[in-house]
């Protein structure tokens, strides 16, 4: 598999969420990666749990204050940045990257103290890119290293 090379900042899209280019951090020392979500809410809609809430934060220039809803999700323990552990929703999702698509998990938690509001762990990394600390927004469809 060719592996494309990215920076430690990249735009990504996410097409389910109507994101398009969002600055997203590269985190190799996080597995999971992680999206700000606002008004987090469980529904229950024809005998269906669904999981609705906003994406970024409502000052973000990408922020569109539309709800989206997710039919499949579920819960998942994970360590925080400060070690702790938390629980937090999870949803996959298609995410847009190098000129190329993706599925790929996401928690949803409260990023508003981060500098980036999605952040890609190491779980989306492997196997696809390889990390460039030295650059940011690397990540066009011709930069790619061959295995």
């Amino acid at each position: 598999m060719e592996k494309k090379i990215i920076g430690r900042r990249e735009k990504i899209s996410l097409p389910d969420l109507e994101l398009n280019l969002v600055w997203a951090k590269i985190d190799t020392g996080a597995y999971t990666s992680s999206l700000h979500a606002e008004n987090l809410q469980l529904i229950e809609k024809d005998g269906k749990k669904l999981l609705s809430f906003q994406a970024l934060l409502p000052g973000h220039k990408a922020f569109t204050g539309e709800t989206v809803t997710f039919e499949e999700f579920r819960e998942k323990k994970v360590k925080n940045s400060f070690g702790q552990a938390e629980v937090r929703y999870l949803i996959e999702t298609t995410f847009e990257l190098a000129g190329e698509s993706y599925t790929a998990e996401f928690t949803l938690s409260d990023r508003s103290n981060m500098r980036n509001a999605i952040l890609l762990g190491r779980k989306i990394l492997k196997n696809r890119f390889l990390v460039d600390v030295a650059g940011h927004n690397l990540a066009k469809p011709y930069r790619s290293l061959v295995k």
